[in-house]
């Protein structure tokens, strides 16, 4: 068919163009490559590439790069001369465009996405010399136009294919028409078309992305040292526990590391880090034009004669305006490059314990005691990276992946039963400390006991001495519910914040709970009950007091034997402390808080005094309910005696209207007790204000 045929003369179109622009056989040699020596890959999903070798000045030598990581590396290459005695003059390559641009220069269509066709090749064409071979020989000339006409099929309902015409004017100055369908090949005669189209080829390629481009390093010779950043897929950690025991285990670190490049890594030293430096995208590598303004002229002066082969209608239709390009394409319009960021991948909480606080806080006046000091790990202080370098250097193949250990060694991991609270289901879990000396990063984490899996879990960064309780499976063999709880709450100081107008109560809780438990397995068990304690409390009659410092809440241990049952009595006394609002403080709440005997003195006669006031509020805000009611009352009353009068007309005249007493009356009694309702507001606020001067007395110093 003919849309086969013509499809074809663009395929022919575009293979001579890339045999007009191939190189020679000479420059198709790869010039040598750097040697990469060492990687490390970053959690922000980056990588610093390290290449070492030395440098033949005679011969190229280069640094392959994809080339959309290209701004990556020209943003921070870094040049390392081994011993000052390499000298690097510069690094060169081949200028990138925008896909905008090369359309542009190839002069397609711009913002098209559709597959090219050859008419859109021919338009980039008109008024070039090319050469076209067809069955009657070859013409040489200037491409004029072409015509795109409808090639109708007989019998057909509507025009199949375009049959697509060229018309040339030939050196020798004869006008020509050549049928595309019949030509068996056109080739563009001027070489500067040819590199325009294919620099737009190199652009706008499917995979130019991944595509790889070279880094020339020009220097005068000798070994040297490049380094750069480059985008990389994030390096992640798995974790595998072996309990030996109650006291421990063997934890092996496995770093997953991926070459997603296209060059194999040979003997390549590979160093991971544990932190998220801040890397960004910024535009480099494609040239960037900048905005002009356009001066013209005081007068216009025009190129070609007004009215050559127009009309001052169409001058007036087609005057050309001053306009905005396409940002980027380095045409008229400005270039414009965009930031970014990078972000690791972390596992964050996966598998660590944690609850919300409460609603009561630990006081800050009353100290009882800190249960957040019990046995709790302090991390050793580090900077914000901790580099791994993996013992030996590795062999990676291009677009390979591959586990390393990094970590393998003793740690501190003890077996717990967890629960969250009494009467929930009990969890297998650990006690985990980071007993190495290096921080461990976040990743997932399998637990194995007695030759099989026990679970899985996560584990949050942890740098050296900071420990973590994880969850890994159910324990089936363990029940713990509580069987009785007595509190009491006793006042111990009120402080008064003027600024927040609130009264804090600061009280100490006294709590007897009593926990049942049951160990129905064959081993001993160390129950961990997670409290809703503050760390403000001390404790008595668990085995032991810990801290979760994820959670910030005391942790109750208890030591089951195998096959036990029993029950345990805690006693707890917390400091605590509430606040209540000034606006809805009351005499009905803040009466019994003056009169309990835990108070102290100091605070109690200042409080009697407030909740007095108050309460004469509270009697003066009922009166005035009372009286409003009234004014209601006899509002009512007198816009129906009102009415009456208006129904009576001239018969309620002088001295016969019968409601007109009524009313002045009722309007003297209305005047009477609105004076009243004001005198009940000023005396209300009036003991508010003596309330509040009576709080002040129980301000802090501070405040």
């Amino acid at each position: 068919m003919t849309h086969s045929f013509v499809s074809a003369t663009g395929c022919l179109l575009l293979a001579t163009l890339s045999c007009a622009c191939a190189p020679t056989s000479a420059t198709l040699e790869r010039p040598p490559i750097l040697p990469l020596r060492s990687v490390r890959l970053y959690e922000t999903g980056v990588g610093y590439f390290e290449r070492t070798g030395s440098i033949d000045p005679s011969a190229a030598t280069s640094l392959p790069i994809p080339s959309g990581h290209l701004d990556d590396a020209l943003q921070t290459l870094v040049v390392l001369g081994a011993g000052g005695k390499a000298r690097v003059r510069g690094i060169e390559w081949s200028s990138s465009i925008s896909r905008g641009m090369a359309r542009a220069v190839a002069g397609l269509p711009a913002g098209s996405e559709k597959p090219t066709r050859l008419q859109e090749l021919l338009v980039g064409l008109k008024g070039a010399r090319v050469e076209a071979v067809t069955p009657h020989g070859t013409v040489v000339g200037r491409l004029v136009d072409f015509s795109d006409e409808a090639a109708v099929t007989e019998g057909a309902a509507k025009p199949v294919d375009p049959k697509v015409g060229l018309l040339i004017v030939s050196d020798q100055g004869a006008i020509i028409r050549v049928d595309a369908a019949t030509m068996s090949s056109l080739r563009p005669l001027d070489p500067s078309y040819v590199a325009r189209l294919g620099s737009a080829l190199d652009a706008l390629g499917s995979h130019v992305a991944e595509s790889q481009r070279l880094l020339h390093v020009l220097s005068s010779g000798g070994p040297v040292t490049l380094g750069y950043v480059a985008e990389t897929p994030v390096w992640r950690t798995t974790y595998r526990l072996v309990l030996a025991g109650p006291g421990g285990g063997a934890l092996q670190g496995w770093a997953l590391v991926h070459n997603d490049t296209d060059e194999d890594w040979h003997d390549v030293r590979i160093s991971l880090a544990n932190g998220r430096p801040d890397s960004f995208l910024f535009p480099l590598a494609a040239p960037r034009y900048a905005r002009r303004p356009l001066v013209t002229p005081d007068d216009e002066l025009a190129t070609v004669p007004q009215l050559m082969g127009t009309t001052v209608d169409a001058i007036w239709g087609d005057r050309l305006e001053d306009s905005t390009g396409s940002g980027g394409l380095g045409l008229t319009g400005v270039g414009e490059g965009g930031g970014g960021r990078g972000e690791g991948i972390g596992l964050g909480n996966i598998g660590t314990i944690g609850h919300g606080a409460g609603a009561s806080d630990a006081s800050s006046l009353l100290t009882v005691g800190n249960l957040a000091s019990a046995k709790s790990a302090q991390g050793v202080p580090a900077g914000a990276q901790f580099v791994y370098s993996l013992p030996d250097a590795i062999d990676l193949r291009a677009h390979g992946s591959a586990l390393f250990p990094f970590v393998d060694g003793a740690i501190d991991a003890r077996p717990i039963t967890w629960l969250d609270s009494p009467g929930a289901k009990a969890r297998s879990a650990l006690r985990f400390v980071n007993s190495t000396n290096q921080t461990l990063p976040a990743g997932t984490l399998a637990v194995f006991e007695a030759g099989g899996l026990a679970g899985e879990s996560g584990l949050d960064r942890l740098k050296p001495g900071e420990r973590r309780f994880l969850t890994y499976g159910f324990d089936l063999d363990v029940d713990l519910h509580r069987t009785l709880t007595r509190t009491v709450d006793e006042p111990q100081r009120l402080v008064f914040d003027p600024k927040r107008q609130q009264i804090e109560e600061h009280y100490l809780r006294t709590s007897d709970e009593v926990y049942g438990f049951e160990n129905r397995s064959e081993t001993a068990r160390t129950i961990v009950l997670e409290t809703r304690l503050t760390s403000n409390a001390k404790v008595t009659g668990a085995d032991d007091v810990d801290f979760d410092s994820s959670s910030s809440r005391p942790l109750l241990i208890f030591k089951v034997d195998a096959g036990k049952n029993g029950q345990r009595t805690v006693h707890t006394v917390e400091g605590l402390e509430r606040s209540i609002a000034l606006t809805g403080l009351t005499s009905a709440v803040l009466t019994p808080l003056a009169a309990m005997p835990s108070l102290a003195a100091a605070d109690r006669a200042p409080a009697v005094a407030a909740a007095a006031r108050l309460h004469e509020a509270e009697l003066d805000d009922e009166a005035k309910t009372k009286v409003s009611g009234e004014i209601t009352s006899l509002t009512r009353d007198i816009d129906r005696l009102r009415e009456h009068m208006k129904a009576l007309g001239d018969h309620a005249a002088g001295n016969n209207n019968p409601f007109a007493a009524r009313v002045l009356a009722a309007e003297d009694k209305l005047t009477a007790l609105r004076a009243k309702v004001e005198g009940i507001e000023k005396a209300a606020a009036e003991h508010r204000t003596a309330a509040r001067n009576e709080l002040l007395k129980l301000a802090s110093p501070a405040s």
